[in-house]
């Protein structure tokens, strides 16, 4: 480790947000960074504990001792070497993780875990910048031809492993641009798109072929690519919504939350095709406590709505861990994002019973309290608040509850490709579906997840495709 006593030394510093005030008016990253003498400060705090729980808690296992060691040396290139021997894109996951990894650090015991995230954000700009990270393609093809569906994180994280085994990759995507929901799913002040480009360009340099605007399994047929290429994983994610089944479902005004954030994604992009979905002047309410709903709620405050609310129906967490939750899993504890401190109304156990409009558009929605109780089986069930009926203004929904599994049209019915109990892609742990020569990767094999670990499974996936080609 840099510095043994680091830790004692050195608080934990973030780099903050813009302020408020300017930030509410654009698009660009929130997020600001630290000058490099703190960073490499904040590197220092790194203990390098005999037992890395850091490491334990990231789906990727991040070398985070190592790499930070080499940052408190100011060895930069170093840092980014180690880095990418377990991650393909740590300016990606620098950005947008929920560091659970930070989680399971053992000074996050005193709540002054080092702070990984940024450092790992910090390390990859630099190597961008100093020129450290350059298009490497492979010395050698070994013949093989592989087609990725899907270019979100876990089919770029495949494409990248498989095409630096030398393997030819062909990326189908049926967006416009590559990306999937780094591009179109998350909004530009989290992950300003040109760190996007910047890392798809330097594939493309590297050999790997994208082609956009086509589905496969739609605008390709499915023997086609099975007959062309010698395996094919499926990267499509779990793009099928939660959707509220109530009555008033049917008003005009009530989006599922992707479709409206992939809305702003075009506009900020100028690649809007048909009407936007404004929140300019309404009032918003957002179904649903997770980051999804946060991003509406920034994207919202950006477009200038009146006002927004949010709504849960699970009780508010806690403030810190309860005995159940002990350390270094999962904090079960209440997260107020930048998008929440920007302006919103968080109500917490509450229900949505049914919408209420007029002409055919949404203008209310009528709520309720809810609490959640044990059972003398000790199952928790849902139960209302007698006289707790409401209505609230809402001339916008937007509904973010989540996903329940990848799209079963397409690729998946044509392959006749087996499921799991929750409708998910079957695949083995390298990713093998029951299909010969198809693997699955990522939201569509798991279930919706983080992006960290959609990567983890695109490498997963990329290792069990390239022995499965060799022979393995």
């Amino acid at each position: 480790m840099g510095d043994p006593r680091g830790f004692m030394k050195v608080a934990r510093k973030e780099g903050g947000n813009r302020p408020v005030y300017e930030r509410r008016h654009d698009y660009s990253e929130v997020e600001q960074t630290l000058n490099q003498d703190d960073r490499r400060l904040q590197a220092s705090r790194c203990m390098d504990c005999g037992v890395p729980f850091c490491q334990w808690a990231c789906p990727v296992i991040n070398n985070m001792p190592e790499w930070q060691d080499a940052m408190y040396r100011g060895k930069w290139e170093e840092a980014a070497n180690l880095l990418h021997t377990t991650n393909n894109f740590p300016e990606f996951t620098g950005r947008v993780c929920p560091a659970p990894c930070e989680n399971g650090c053992v000074l996050a015991l005193h709540e002054e875990a080092v702070t990984i995230r940024e450092n790992e954000a910090a390390a990859a700009e630099m190597a961008f910048e100093n020129g450290y990270i350059t298009a490497r393609p492979p010395l050698m093809r070994t013949g093989k031809k592989v087609a990725v569906i899907g270019s979100g994180p876990a089919g770029l994280a495949c494409a990248d492993l498989l095409n630096k085994s030398g393997h030819t990759v062909t990326v189908f995507e049926k967006d416009d641009a590559p990306g999937g929901l780094l591009r179109y799913g998350i909004p530009d002040f989290k992950l300003g798109k040109n760190i996007v480009d910047r890392r798809i360009n330097l594939m493309k340099e590297e050999g790997i072929i994208f082609r956009t605007s086509v589905n496969a399994g739609y605008d390709i047929d499915p023997d086609e690519l099975i007959e062309r290429y010698d395996a094919l994983c499926l990267t499509i994610g779990a793009m099928k919504p939660r959707d509220l089944d109530i009555d008033g479902r049917q008003l005009e005004g009530i989006y599922f939350a992707m479709d409206y954030l992939t809305c702003q994604n075009r506009i900020v992009a100028g690649r809007l095709e048909g009407e936007a979905i404004s929140a300019a002047g309404k009032h918003v309410l957002v179904i649903g406590g997770g980051d999804t709903g946060s991003d509406c709620v920034g994207t919202a405050n950006r477009q200038g709505a009146k006002s927004i609310t949010q709504v849960e129906i699970l009780p508010e967490p806690p403030g810190k861990r309860v005995p159940g939750n002990p350390w270094p899993y999962w904090p079960q504890t209440l997260k107020t994002s930048s998008s929440h401190e920007e302006g919103c109304k968080r109500l917490w156990g509450i229900k949505t019973k049914r919408f209420l409009g007029s002409e055919s558009r949404v203008q209310k929605a009528e709520i309720c309290e809810v609490e959640w109780v044990k059972d003398d089986s000790s199952s928790i069930n849902m139960r209302e608040k007698p006289g707790s009926t409401s209505e609230i203004e809402a001339g916008l929904v937007l509904l973010a509850l989540g996903f329940v599994h990848p799209d079963h049209g397409g690729l998946v019915t044509a392959l006749d490709l087996g499921l799991d109990n929750r409708g998910n892609i079957l695949t083995d742990p390298f990713g093998k579906t029951t299909r010969e020569k198809v693997f699955a990767a990522g939201d569509s094999a798991s279930g919706a997840s983080l992006v960290v670990t959609a990567i983890d499974s695109g490498r997963r996936a990329a290792h069990g495709i390239s022995s499965w080609l060799e022979g393995r």
